[in-house]
């Protein structure tokens, strides 16, 4: 049924195979190097909204696997942890001990910056939103749309199931019904069953 809304929308075959061999990254989403598929990076920060260096103000050298602070100084690779899943390189120095900027920068001994080891995909997302603003509008304006149309044909309420698998199931089934219903609008009962025939 999908193959013939691909058909019948234009989208050849070698879209759908290229689609299905796309790597997944943790988390189950399809790789971010795709266009608009991917979230932006968080710019959130609890030091941040203390009035503090937040961690977009440290910068990541690649080359040398460290960080850099708002003081010039380099925060070199310390350890790796596992928190909910996420493997977190820490990155530390301790001259934050003898550093002026060091209420500005944080509380504790020294300021610890956590990077996710899939960090350098939210960065390329971050890179390529930066250098094209409307991007995010654009997903809003194609994305936010069906989800709504769903949400209202469901009732705007929950899912009638429980478990991964079953809620999968059931999103799968209103997808495809908006699929059909979109493709219905757009080219036609009659051309639709002719499709499904062939």
């Amino acid at each position: 049924m999908i193959a013939v809304y691909l058909m019948i929308v234009g989208v050849g075959a070698e879209h759908e195979q290229q689609k299905n061999s796309a790597p997944r990254p943790v988390g189950g989403r399809r790789g971010c190097d795709r266009e608009f598929h991917a979230e932006p990076k968080p710019q959130t920060s609890g030091a941040k909204s203390d009035g503090r260096f937040g961690k977009q103000d440290f910068v990541y050298l690649p080359e040398q696997d460290a960080y850099r602070c708002p003081a010039g100084e380099q925060l070199p690779y310390r350890l790796t942890s596992e928190v909910d899943g996420k493997r977190l390189r820490r990155y530390w120095t301790t001259a934050c001990q003898d550093c002026s900027l060091k209420s500005q920068c944080t509380t504790g001994p020294e300021r610890r910056i956590p990077r996710w080891e899939h960090e350098h995909l939210l960065e390329a997302v971050q890179q390529r939103l930066d250098a094209n603003p409307q991007a995010m509008r654009q997903r809003r304006e194609t994305v936010e749309h069906p989800f709504g149309t769903m949400k209202a044909r469901m009732g705007a309420t929950h899912f009638l199931t429980k478990t991964l698998p079953k809620v999968a199931a059931e999103m799968a089934l209103s997808v495809l019904a908006y699929n059909l219903t979109r493709v219905m609008n757009i080219v036609g009962t009659k051309p639709l069953m002719a499709a499904i025939a062939a």
